[in-house]
């Protein structure tokens, strides 16, 4: 997220900062989720560490539907839960993708501030998640829609961000409890000045993930290769990684590291890193397989190179 972020907005006068509503928000989620709980029966304790239980029983349940298209996408989603099911029950961090495989619609908003100005991010690249096949997953992302709040600033479209994940093994709370997935990324250069980076970018990312108890820890390496503007662009080393409790059935606070290195471009040699505490709530039942997940966060610069001083990030989840 540091390694792509170059845009800034001037928060005006009369407009509420999204900075003062963290706490508030923060609160707000970490009370949500034991009432949340308090609607549904507590399950036994080895469903404590599965979000996606509910779901998946109603994946596989008889009677799912009549007729060959009911039939048809019952097949589809009981692969998808069986896919699951091989897999951690952890949920997806805030900033750092998770290297398990996940379907769902997700929507985030941060606003990044740098020297006073800020900048909103409206959508944050993600969009939508699907497993096609056993092992696979296809995010098509939505470019994100960012705003520079200044007398001078822009808006537009952020480039087109798709991601593919082939998981290489994974087993289960009942088993080694870690996953190893290959991401393959890129981006397209469709975004408005300034917003846009004007050359595809592909990025290869071995992610890795482990977790013991309520435990887990998630993490990601990968690195940026512009099929052009190399001398402005570097090739930009990411690394996150994201420390999750599983504190209760709906809460998971996390403290995630946002580290960035820039190999060539205006960047060369420089480096950044973003500490960013935060909570997720979910995965909350809704009907069948669809659920609800929220997040909130704090990305805060610890470092004296950073492309912006700090960010609120939420992040909105349906999980199907």
């Amino acid at each position: 997220m540091g390694a792509s972020s170059r845009v800034k907005r001037q928060s005006g006068p009369n407009q509420a900062s999204p900075f003062r509503a963290l706490p508030v928000a923060l609160l707000a989620l970490s009370v949500a989720s034991p009432t949340a709980a308090a609607r549904h029966k507590k399950p036994p304790q080895s469903s404590k560490a599965d979000p996606d239980t509910t779901a998946n029983r109603a994946a596989t349940a008889p009677g799912a539907g009549q007729g060959p298209a009911v039939s048809q996408g019952s097949g589809w989603l009981s692969r998808v839960a069986r896919t699951q099911a091989a897999q951690p029950h952890w949920i997806t961090p805030l900033v750092t993708v998770t290297p398990r495989l996940e379907q769902e619609f997700r929507y985030d908003l941060s606003w990044q501030e740098k020297f006073g100005t800020t900048t909103g991010l409206y959508g944050g690249g993600k969009g939508v998640e699907l497993i096609p096949a056993e092992k696979l997953e296809v995010i098509f992302g939505i470019p994100s829609y960012n705003v520079q709040y200044s007398p001078s600033g822009k808006r537009g479209f952020a480039d087109e961000p798709l991601l593919v994940k082939y998981r290489v093994f994974a087993s289960n709370e009942q088993g080694g409890n870690q996953i190893l997935t290959f991401f393959l990324g890129t981006s397209l250069p469709s975004g408005s000045a300034p917003f846009t980076s004007h050359h595809a970018i592909i990025t290869p990312t071995i992610a890795y993930g482990k977790g013991h108890r309520g435990f887990d820890v998630q993490s990601t390496l990968g690195i940026g290769l512009p099929t052009g503007g190399t001398g402005k662009l570097g090739r930009p080393v990411v690394w996150n990684t994201a420390l999750q409790y599983h504190a209760a059935r709906f809460l998971w606070p996390e403290l995630e590291f946002n580290f960035t290195s820039w190999d060539g471009g205006v960047n060369g040699g420089k480096k950044q890193l973003f500490v960013t505490p935060g909570v997720v709530v979910g995965r909350v039942p809704l009907r069948n397989r669809l659920g609800l997940t929220l997040g909130v966060g704090l990305q805060v610069a610890v470092t004296k190179f950073h492309t912006y001083n700090h960010a609120v990030v939420f992040s909105f989840r349906l999980p199907f």
